[in-house]
């Protein structure tokens, strides 16, 4: 117990010394669906980082091995516990602390009764393609490096938040999983980071969908498509086209529901973006509770 509580130290004060946003990471928020930059020890090979039985993301920063964590929505505020394995060695355990964040609500009125109620129809083709999302997020390509620096998928304006608590003509309904952006049906849709596409499809709520593994647990996800320009197998390069906004699947107009799946946990896309980026999504038309 006293080496954790001194390794928890080294990392609260580590923390505290490093700028919000470096260049090329993500932005460092531990709370319920944020992202935890958690600095290892100094070691020659890349340690194996394990949280909640789930394999982490590392990278190096500035000389050391850094764990990429994504903090499930539904995480308890409080300590919670990274288990480190490096060859030869016992494993270790490092506590981070996530705290507390409150999500606002989002009230939607749909005409289709169907994609608040589905028949058992529509259900039966839910379940198969939830199966297809599973997959898709539970990926790790380990021969893949990550790419974390990330630029905007499509010009537009925000039009919903990760982790609203969202209510569809009146009935409670699981928190929004992405970022919704908001631009005209046929504006361009390019991937933020070099990926493969592992799958595609035209889902009963996502609409047109397409998946891109970036490597080491980082999924992206990509929904409501007017059109996709990409097949399923295929590697794209940072900034190439994927596929075009509409406004296909449970919507209210066109826009790209954007999410962002880290260690195959969902996480708010917006701490990938910088402080530049979100100001100028920021200046347009939008909707931000």
């Amino acid at each position: 117990m006293k080496r954790i509580n001194i390794l928890l130290s080294i990392l609260l004060l580590w923390m505290c010394c490093q700028p919000l946003h470096a260049a090329g990471f993500p932005r460092h928020q531990a709370t319920p669906g944020g992202i935890a930059l958690i600095p290892l020890m100094e070691a020659e090979q890349r340690p194996m980082v394990r949280y909640q039985h789930r394999q982490i993301l590392v990278t190096q920063r500035d000389g050391r091995w850094l764990a990429v964590v994504g903090v499930p929505l539904d995480s308890e505020p409080g300590s919670h516990i990274l288990h480190i394995q490096q060859p030869g060695k016992a494993e270790q355990k490092l506590i981070f602390d996530v705290t507390a964040k409150q999500y606002p609500e989002q009230h939607i009125t749909l005409s289709n009764q169907r994609q608040v109620n589905p028949d058992p129809d529509d259900l039966e083709r839910i379940r198969a393609e939830q199966a297809r999302s599973r997959a898709a997020y539970a990926r790790w390509t380990a021969e893949q490096q990550a790419q974390l620096a990330f630029i905007l998928p499509v010009d537009g304006s925000i039009s919903g938040v990760f982790g609203s608590r969202r209510f569809f003509n009146g009935q409670a309904r699981r928190p929004h999983s992405g970022l919704d952006i908001a631009a005209p049906t046929g504006t361009p849709i390019q991937t933020p980071a070099n990926g493969k596409v592992v799958e595609t499809g035209h889902y009963f709520f996502n609409g047109k969908t397409v998946f891109i593994d970036h490597g080491e647990g980082l999924v992206t996800m990509y929904c409501h498509l007017d059109s996709i320009t990409v097949e399923k197998g295929q590697w794209l390069k940072q900034g190439e086209q994927l596929g075009t906004v509409g406004a296909t699947g449970r919507v209210t107009g066109p826009h790209l529901h954007w999410s962002v799946s880290l260690n195959n946990t969902l996480i708010d896309p917006e701490l990938f973006l910088t402080e530049q980026t979100l100001t100028a999504l920021n200046a347009a038309n939008h909707i931000r509770p």
